[in-house]
């Protein structure tokens, strides 16, 4: 048994010894250009493309009190490749427009660490 789990472990460090990223990476932020959120956001792509050798693009999606970044990155392919930029205050809106297939309660989920 106890070498079944070597064996597993020996073989699961090939596959996660996978370059990151292998490919560019888009960070999406819900806020338009030229604002603060999207300053840090452009400043973190710069540092990041630097020190992996690999495109960071920053992608701005105002709009729906940022429901429409959220929603881009919820239908995105969970592989890490789309990242989002949140500011501090809640990133959903109280209503969510009904024509958005995406319902962020039910997809997002809000945690606080005690201080």
């Amino acid at each position: 048994m106890l070498f079944r789990i070597v064996l597993g472990l020996l073989f699961a460090g090939s596959a996660l010894a996978q370059d990151y990223p292998s490919r560019p990476v888009k960070i999406i932020v819900p806020y338009a250009p030229g604002g603060s959120t999207d300053i840090i956001g452009r400043i973190v792509a710069q540092r990041l493309s630097e020190s992996l050798g690999q495109s960071f693009l920053v992608d701005n999606r105002p709009g729906a009190s940022g429901n429409l970044a959220l929603e881009a990155v919820a239908k995105a392919p969970p592989d890490g490749y789309t990242l989002l930029v949140a500011t501090c205050r809640p990133t959903r809106s109280t209503r969510t427009p009904s024509r958005s297939s995406f319902r962020s309660s039910r997809r997002a989920t809000w945690s606080a660490s005690p201080s």
